[in-house]
């Protein structure tokens, strides 16, 4: 009974088998493919994953480039010429910050005024497609109570439309107060290089001259000596000798107090003096070397004494100095020294000649080495140099008041304690 109920059972359902045996083969389909699409997803997940981990790595870099290099970031949108700020990692104190969407115009405005329209031509040009480059350094000056600061940008396109005209434009800047300051010590290193070339070009000219004359002088009156007979000959050989002389120690005491000057040699040795005996022994000196026909020299000392601290030969070199020069210039007339006190702190010490006078261009270079206004009067040009040197290791200022061709008054404004250097 039952192997006949089996046989009917299967008899009735052979369609169910072939069915069966589809849909399993579907299933199986089905999940291969899913496992194949799964697989395939998780390739391209872990693919995302490594760019996204490059990409967040190439941040890092880069924000550690940036704060290296110590630059902000900036972009511009050519066609609305507006300018953003981005990251920010310079250094200093009171960096400007453009607000987002600033316009280019108002950009430059916190630039210095000889920077300004420079800087937004280069700007504008890089916008409009003229350059793909920008490099500028400029001056920051808006920041409200900080100094005013070098900065240094560039910039580049990176986008740009069917035309080839700019979308994008990305720069950077950075703060070069130091790049400054090291080219500014190049340039007064040059500088002083070229004055020491022309300082030294000036000196060999001069002392070629200056010295050989007196003692060319000397040694020719000297060679005649031995065979002048007459006395009175003799006596006027000798003088001119010992004039001669005392021009050539003139000119190497300059020389001398020169040097000291440029090794820094400016310590000062003080003492309390009397100004009036000072200056009375360089009156009395310097009314030998003029023609006491034609020039007289003289004094205006309005008091009695008048006690000072200060270094006296410094204090003497630049008057002597000062006196040599107008009894250089001054063939006829008079020669005055005299001092005057304009406060209770300061006493004004000054020359004053009727000598040849110098023009008001000449005025202001004076002072410079080796500056000769006639090169027909002897000298090398160091004497005023040597003055204005010490007046300034004593804490004072010099000057000169002239008119051509009526006289020149040189005066030195002292305190009556110099500093302590």
């Amino acid at each position: 009974m039952a192997l006949s109920l089996l046989l009917y059972t299967q008899s009735d359902n052979q369609w169910l088998f072939p069915v069966l045996w589809g849909i399993g083969l579907l299933l199986t389909i089905l999940l291969v493919a899913s496992l194949f699409l799964q697989r395939r997803k998780g390739r391209r997940l872990k693919s995302e994953l490594e760019e996204l981990d490059k990409v967040r790595q190439g941040n890092i870099e880069y924000e550690f480039v940036l704060k290296a290099m110590k630059l902000s970031t900036w972009h511009i949108d050519p066609r609305q010429r507006i300018i953003t700020m981005e990251s920010d990692y310079r250094d200093g104190q009171g960096n400007y910050k453009a607000a987002p969407g600033t316009l280019l115009e108002d950009f430059c405005a916190a630039m210095s005024r000889q920077d300004r329209q420079r800087v937004l031509s280069a700007l504008e040009n890089i916008c409009i497609g003229r350059t793909g480059y920008f490099h500028q350094q400029y001056m920051i000056c808006a920041t409200l109570g900080e100094q005013a600061y070098w900065e240094e940008s560039f910039a580049t396109v990176v986008e740009r439309d069917t035309e080839g005209l700019p979308t994008k434009i990305v720069g950077a800047s950075m703060r070069i107060e130091e790049q400054k300051r090291l080219e500014n010590d190049l340039i007064t290193a040059r500088n002083k290089a070229e004055e020491s070339d022309r300082l030294k070009t000036a000196f060999l000219a001069n002392m070629g001259h200056e010295i050989r004359t007196p003692l060319n002088a000397i040694v020719g009156f000297a060679d005649l000596l031995p065979v002048v007979e007459n006395e009175d000959d003799r006596n006027q050989l000798i003088q001119e000798i010992q004039t001669n002389n005392r021009k050539l120690l003139r000119i190497i005491d300059g020389l001398v107090s020169m040097s000291k000057i440029e090794a820094e040699a400016r310590n000062l040795v003080m003492s309390q003096t009397d100004l009036n005996q000072v200056l009375r022994q360089i009156v009395d000196s310097h009314a030998q070397m003029v023609d006491v026909q034609s020039v007289v020299v003289a004094s205006q000392f309005p008091y009695a004494q008048l006690m000072m601290n200060t270094d006296v030969g410094k204090l003497s070199e630049i008057v002597n100095n000062l006196m040599q020069n107008a009894v250089k210039f001054t063939t006829r007339g008079t020669i005055t020294l005299g001092y005057d006190l304009p406060d209770g702190d300061h006493v004004r010490i000054w020359v004053a000649d009727t000598g040849k006078g110098i023009a008001k261009e000449d005025q202001l270079r004076i002072f410079e080495r080796f500056v000769k206004i006639d090169e027909y009067v002897p000298g090398v040009g160091l004497g005023l140099t040597v003055a204005k040197s010490h007046t300034e290791s004593l804490g004072g200022q010099i000057g000169v008041e002239s008119v051509l061709d009526e006289g020149s008054t040189f005066w030195v404004r002292l305190p009556l304690t110099a500093p302590q250097l």
